[in-house]
């Protein structure tokens, strides 16, 4: 087996919202970290100074040499196609970015020696609609979306990676993140597309009654678990989010409240398929880390149009 570097851990998706903070941690930490980021989505500026960057698509050959060559103790994989709607229109493509990409770079990292892979998987996506609330890391898996799907087939090819080649695999099963650094473009950050909006003075507008929930986790919260998931061995699966149903209507009016408009939101037609209810129970992995308790969505929201406000007025 190849001679892994212990101190190297490898971020897919680094120059991205969630990953470049995960990047910024493990520097922190002390580790040498490698950042593989395509930029679609990512920021060049996001990345840590002292990380390396490679802009390579993680379906790329190129990708997996590199994995090989670098020999990472453990990969941290964020890099995916996260686009729910973009996996219903084209789930072809979905799958390739989410399966076969996913594939591409585990299998390197068998063939590099590596010890670990740490999985961002979904915690809302993956469960579909609930029968439980919150939905614990035993909750039938039945997603209804093809992003949803993507994410567990990671998931089920771990547990095969694990078993026939001993690969420590630990698959966080994220809630809805938000936080500073989220990109405002797209469907996949409601908090940073509020605030962008807000700050600059128009209108939002809520899909439906607004009653739909989401559980709401501060991307400091996703970092911590993810630190705590770089040393754990076996195969894993974790919940990362509050055990709090927030309506988008509760969200929306504390999004107000911290920009300080009295404005109200419009509402438009609802997303057809839309889960109307989604939470998780996150208490398994705060129990196994250690890990202190989510941070409140006040404080969560005030610090991330803190931000949001900061660079508005820039």
């Amino acid at each position: 087996m190849a001679q892994t570097d212990l101190n190297t851990v490898l971020v897919t998706g680094g120059a991205g919202f969630i990953g470049s903070h995960i990047a910024d941690a493990l520097v922190a930490a002390g580790r040498r970290v490698i950042v593989v980021d395509d930029l679609s989505s990512g920021k060049r500026e996001n990345v840590p100074a002292a990380a390396e960057l490679h802009q390579l698509d993680i379906r790329s050959p190129e990708a997996a040499q590199l994995i090989e060559s670098e020999q990472p103790a453990t990969l941290v994989h964020l890099a995916a196609q996260m686009d729910v709607r973009r996996s219903t229109a084209d789930p072809v493509f979905d799958a390739d970015v989410n399966v076969l990409g996913t594939l591409n770079l585990v299998a390197a990292a068998v063939r590099a020696g590596s010890r670990r892979v740490v999985f961002a998987s979904t915690g809302g996506a993956i469960y579909g609609e609930q029968e439980v609330f919150p939905a614990t890391e035993e909750h039938p898996t039945r997603p209804l979306s093809p992003y949803g799907v993507s994410k567990l087939a990671v998931e089920r090819y771990l547990y095969y990676f694990h078993i026939e080649h001993d690969l420590n695999t630990i698959c966080l099963r994220f809630a809805n993140v938000y936080g500073e650094r989220q990109n405002p473009h797209g469907e996949a950050g409601v908090v940073a597309i509020f605030l962008k909006r807000l700050l600059a003075g128009d209108r939002c507008r809520i899909t439906g009654d607004g009653l739909q929930t989401r559980d709401y986790v501060h991307v400091s919260d996703v970092v911590r678990a993810t630190l705590a998931a770089v040393d754990m061995s076996g195969f894993q699966t974790f919940n990362v989010g509050t055990g709090e149903e927030t309506s988008v209507v509760d969200l929306y009016q504390e999004l107000a409240r911290a920009v300080g408009t009295d404005a109200e939101a419009e509402h438009g037609p609802a997303a057809p398929g839309e889960q109307r209810r989604s939470v998780i129970d996150a208490r398994r992995l705060l129990q196994t880390a250690g890990l202190p308790d989510p941070l409140p969505l006040g404080e969560g929201i005030a610090r991330t149009a803190a931000w949001f406000r900061e660079r508005s007025v820039a």
